[in-house]
């Protein structure tokens, strides 16, 4: 995330043969509603017909933004002192669609929390510099999201168990199939690397938000400790290590 403002979409449907007419009036209802929703018009697109079976029904790309000039986040930027906020619960997404996958009855709980996140990042630019770092926990979730940060920022960071907020709906569904829910992708919610001073501000302008009304502060930046490390503090005071996650529980497109 680099803090972008979305202005506008372009829309490229790439469809195959044979694709039904009420499955492509569906994205299109679904394309126009999300558009409506957050403000942003479709503003231009194209269309392009491929052989029956060349792809998955129906590949969609988008995006046109700008930048808040205020913000310059970066995965390297974290400095020892900052804060570590998250927005929302963890693992939803990547819970509702492997549990569908998998056919899981217990699943029916949980519900993708995709949505924009671009009015989180609005109520973050008045702080500008101090937003040192913004990431969204999707692919390989928070424990990539945290590794890939203290790598590039070459700094520890520690995050308190009971902090990271979880569902219960995840948690179930993440034992039934031997996973760690802070590798499950969510795509509702972001992790901020936030300088000390301006912590408590911004988790309050977060919390002014329905879509940030759960945010948290779930760690640290700490001035000492092995750079390139991700630590989880336990209530028990035990420290584990959290490793970057190999290989993918969820493909790519999902």
């Amino acid at each position: 995330m680099r803090g972008a403002r979305p202005i506008a979409l372009a829309v490229a449907l790439i469809i195959e043969e044979k694709l039904p007419p009420l499955e492509l009036r569906a994205v299109a209802r679904s394309l126009s509603a999300a558009a409506l929703g957050v403000g942003v018009p479709v503003v231009t697109g194209d269309t392009k017909a491929v052989g029956h079976g060349a792809v998955d029904k129906v590949f969609i790309t988008t995006g046109v933004g700008q930048r808040h000039l205020a913000l310059r986040p970066s995965a390297s930027l974290a400095r020892p002192g900052d804060a570590v906020l998250l927005s929302g619960p963890i693992g939803l997404h990547g819970t509702a669609v492997l549990s569908t996958r998998e056919g899981l009855a217990s699943g029916g709980g949980v519900a993708s929390d995709s949505r924009p996140l671009h009015r989180l990042v609005d109520a973050l630019a008045p702080f500008g510099r101090s937003i040192h770092s913004l990431r969204d926990p999707t692919r390989g979730g928070l424990a990539t999201v945290l590794n890939e940060i203290a790598r590039d920022s070459e700094v520890a960071v520690e995050i308190d168990a009971g902090s990271v907020p979880v569902p219960e709906a995840v948690v179930s569904v993440c034992d039934l199939l031997g996973l760690d829910p802070l590798t499950v992708a969510g795509a509702g919610c972001l992790v901020a690397f936030v300088a000390p001073a301006d912590e408590a501000d911004a988790l309050t302008a977060l919390h002014s938000l329905p879509e940030g009304r759960n945010a948290v502060r779930i760690g640290d930046v700490p001035r000492r400790g092995p750079t390139g490390r991700v630590v989880l503090r336990t209530p028990a005071g035990v420290r584990r290590v959290i490793d970057m996650p190999l290989g993918e529980q969820l493909s790519r497109i999902f």
